[in-house]
């Protein structure tokens, strides 16, 4: 399995955000009243095109298709009422000039489509988790960490935050209460478990996914 990260940092006293990805390389996001970057809900439309155009280029490329241009545009329909305003419906269009041949373009796209583009997979399927959880240091130079909530396809987007997620019988359940902490200058975690006896695991950079071993 692979891991992909992202750290964000705000930038000033406005919504300027400045993430770095684990690739090494920086992205700017603010709203509309900073307007120095794309907004965050816009991102998810830029990696859906570069994701799709990598994978139809390569793929044009590999059959020696001739084309002497090509873009691809991507629009995307957000729901105004409930919130979230999740993305209802995504449209992609290649264009291309060429003399290529259009059943090969076809093909490249629906390759893309339905086996190689990992953007496409996870925002038609639906199939992610998302830990949402949060890490404070405070004065004392402690860190606190706990878990929020969880969302997933068995959740109704309209309904969250009304209360954490109760998982299936073979999954486990998000305690908003749960804390962990960090002395300062220790490299592990310190877990209260079920029974409130403290449990020290190793920190993998991924205190969700630690939370997740000790409680299934």
């Amino acid at each position: 399995m692979t891991t992909r990260t992202v750290s964000g940092r705000l930038d000033g006293d406005g919504m300027r955000f400045v993430s770095l990805t684990g690739s090494g390389h920086t992205t700017v996001m603010d709203n509309d009243d900073g307007n120095t970057g794309p907004r965050p809900a816009e991102l998810p439309a830029v990696a859906l095109a570069g994701c799709t155009a990598m994978d139809v280029v390569s793929i044009l490329r590999k059959k020696r298709q001739d084309f002497a241009r090509y873009e691809v545009r991507v629009s995307g329909e957000q729901r105004d009422d409930p919130l979230p305003n999740v993305f209802e419906r995504m449209r992609i269009v290649h264009v291309l000039e060429g003399n290529g041949e259009i059943d090969a373009l076809r093909r490249a796209i629906e390759l893309s489509a339905t086996k190689h583009c990992t953007v496409t997979g996870n925002l038609a399927s639906g199939v992610a988790e998302i830990h949402h959880s949060y890490v404070v240091r405070d004065g004392a130079g402690d860190e606190h960490y706990g878990e929020v909530v969880v969302t997933d396809p068995a959740e109704r987007l309209d309904a969250l935050g009304r209360g954490a997620p109760q998982r299936s019988s073979a999954g486990w359940s998000v305690n908003p209460t749960a804390q962990a902490v960090r002395p300062a200058g220790d490299d592990r975690w310190l877990w209260p478990a079920e029974s409130g006896t403290p449990i020290l695991i190793e920190e993998d950079h991924d205190p969700g996914r630690s939370k997740a071993r000790i409680d299934r």
